[in-house]
This record gives structure tokens, C-alpha cells and sequence, in this order.
């Protein structure tokens, strides 16, 4: 009996190795073709069109936390401005909505479901709609902020704007912008994936009249940012070419303002073609990226060389101008004619 219990237990396993087909791994023994298999089905699987989501969401969240260490360690004359105050709350909140949104796009990639679920597809429309509304926001105040400091001096200096006055108007957004846009996932407008299937947001086709007031709330506070941040802008920068310090921040908040807008724009649009969807929101996907760069190239002293570097240029090309101007007289073309002929002899 004793020897028969060998001879079952051999028999035993060559009936499940034939149930259960395997192959050999010299690292780690047999493993079953069944699980091998199920791995390369789930390689498969992968959609090659992950990549560029991965890609941006890699490099915007690169870039921001490389844009908030260089705004970190700056010298104290800067970090007690409001200016780049707002300029580092840009960052961050570029930062949280790169962290936050863009895990809901790839996991939608892997699995076509995910956002059928209505409690995801509420909380990615929420982000979309925070984020968006909360970067005009602080593109807005930093317009504000410079043109009360060049063109309100006295205004600026009576309100106390500084560090602290900043960080308490970004927690003001920051609160006011979270209970506005919790207002569709509270029954205000109903949340849904667009055409293309890759993200969600709010439905802007709705009949209903509470959800199209909404609709129409949000597009003229984006529409009023927008437009204010352009006016600023421009009452603003004829006012501080004075200074190469407020030349630098203006060139930052311009480059800024033209990186925001022109991404945010296409996402507004695409609202009247809805087969652009996909196309806009990976361009609004693009203003992440794009930010944090300009506030690395926009650093003080690297501005300063810039320009510098333009300014002597600029200065040695107007007296080499001249000379030629000079030299070729009040007739260039026959002048020029004569040359080459003097040459050819």
C-alpha cells in the first residue's frame, strides 16, 4: 500500500500536466501555457495609441515639478512678490490637473468601460471644468496684478498686494472655483462622454433650462477672463519697457497668456464641432506642458543675457546698417551694379 501512493501521485500529475499544458522556464520552472498565453493577450491589448497620453502626461508633470523647484529656490526678492506668487500657484495647479485628470485618459485607453461609470465620467467632467476655469483665473489676476503695480502704483501699494494678499486670492479661487464646478455632478447639468470616447464632460446639447443657464454662466466667466487678461495686457505693456524687471515679467506673462488662450480656445470651439473633441482636448492637454518652460526660460537671469546678448547685437547691426546705407548712397541698385563689375575686372 505504502508503495502504491508513489505510483498514484505520478499518475495524478501527468493527468493535470495534460489538463494543464505548460512549458519550461529555466528561471522559474514550468510555467502553464494558459498564463502565458493571458499575457500575451493582455500585450495585445495594449492600443499603441496609449503613447501619446503617457507622453504628456510624463512631461507636463516633469516640467511642472521642475518649474516649481526653480521658482522655489529663487532669490527672496522674488519669492516675497506677488507676481510670482501667482506664478508658482499656476504651476501647481498645472501640476495637480496634469496628476489628476490624466490617469482617468489612460486607464480609459486600456479599458473602454471606465467611463461609462457615472460617478468617473462626473469627476473627470469636474476636473476638465476646474482646471480649465481655474488657470484663466490666475492668468487673469497675474494680468491684474502687474497692471496695478505699472499703471495703479498708489492703488497697489493702499491694497498692500504682496505674498500674502496672493496666496489669499489663490484660496479664494481655489474655494469659489470647486463649489462652482461641483454644481453638474449636484444635478445642475449631467455629465457624459464625448464623441470620441476618450474623456467627459458636460453635456453642452442639453434642452434642459437649468443645465443651459449653467452652460451659459461658464462660457461668459471663461469668456470675461479671457477678454480682461487680453485688455490688461495691453493697457500694461506700453507702460514697462521702462525697466528691465517689469519687461521681464511682462514678456513671462504675455508668453504665458498666449500659451493659455490659444490652448483653451479650440476646447471652447470644438463645442459647436463636436467631431474635433478629440483634437481639442489634447491641445488643452498641451498647456501643462508648455507653461512650466516658460517660467524655466523666463528666470531673471537668464533673461538677462538674452537680453543682453540681443541689445548688443542690436547695437552693432544698426552702425553696420548705417555704413551701408552710407556707402551705397541715394541710389543701392547702381551702386551695387558697380561693385560687382569692379569685382568681375
Amino acid at each position: 500500500m505504502q508503495e502504491a501512493f508513489p505510483l498514484f501521485t505520478v499518475m495524478e500529475s501527468t493527468f493535470q500536466s495534460e489538463r494543464h499544458p505548460s512549458t519550461r522556464n529555466f528561471t522559474h520552472g514550468f510555467v502553464l501555457k494558459n498564463e502565458t498565453l493571458a499575457q500575451h493577450s493582455y500585450a495585445s491589448k495594449v492600443p499603441p495609441e496609449i503613447t501619446l497620453p503617457v507622453f504628456m502626461f510624463v512631461g507636463g508633470a516633469l516640467g511642472n515639478v521642475i518649474a516649481i523647484i526653480v521658482l522655489s529656490v529663487s532669490r527672496q526678492g522674488r519669492k516675497s512678490s506677488a507676481f510670482y506668487t501667482l506664478v508658482s500657484g499656476l504651476a501647481v495647479t498645472d501640476l495637480l490637473g496634469t496628476c489628476l485628470a490624466s490617469p482617468f485618459t489612460i486607464a480609459n485607453y486600456l479599458d473602454q468601460n471606465v467611463l461609462n461609470d457615472q460617478r468617473v465620467c462626473e469627476f473627470q467632467s469636474f476636473l476638465l471644468l476646474f482646471f480649465s476655469l481655474a488657470g484663466l483665473s490666475i492668468i487673469c489676476a497675474m494680468a491684474a496684478e502687474r497692471y496695478l503695480a505699472i499703471c495703479c502704483a498708489y492703488t497697489y501699494e493702499r491694497w498692500g498686494v504682496d505674498r500674502r494678499f496672493a496666496q489669499k486670492f489663490l484660496l479664494f479661487i481655489y474655494i469659489s472655483h470647486i463649489f462652482f464646478c461641483c454644481l453638474p455632478a449636484m444635478g445642475m447639468a449631467r455629465s457624459q462622454p464625448q464623441p470620441s470616447g476618450n474623456w467627459c464632460f458636460i453635456d453642452w446639447a442639453t434642452e434642459e433650462l437649468v443645465a443651459a443657464v449653467y452652460m451659459v454662466v461658464y462660457g461668459v466667466v471663461s469668456a470675461l477672463l479671457i477678454l480682461g487678461t487680453i485688455v490688461l495686457n495691453l493697457r500694461t505693456v506700453h507702460r514697462a519697457l521702462s525697466s528691465a524687471a517689469e519687461t521681464q515679467m511682462i514678456a513671462l506673462l504675455v508668453m504665458t497668456s498666449v500659451v493659455v488662450l490659444a490652448c483653451s480656445a479650440p476646447l471652447v470651439v470644438s463645442r459647436t464641432r463636436p467631431t474635433y473633441d478629440l483634437a481639442a482636448i489634447r491641445i488643452a492637454s498641451v498647456n501643462p506642458i508648455l507653461n512650466p518652460w516658460i517660467y524655466i526660460l523666463f528666470r531673471k537671469s537668464l533673461f538677462y543675457r538674452l537680453l543682453g546678448v540681443f541689445r548688443r547685437r542690436s547695437s552693432t547691426a544698426v552702425p553696420i546698417w548705417r555704413g551701408i546705407c552710407t556707402f551705397l548712397g541715394p541710389n543701392p541698385w547702381t551702386e551695387l551694379v558697380k561693385c560687382t563689375e569692379r569685382r568681375q575686372h
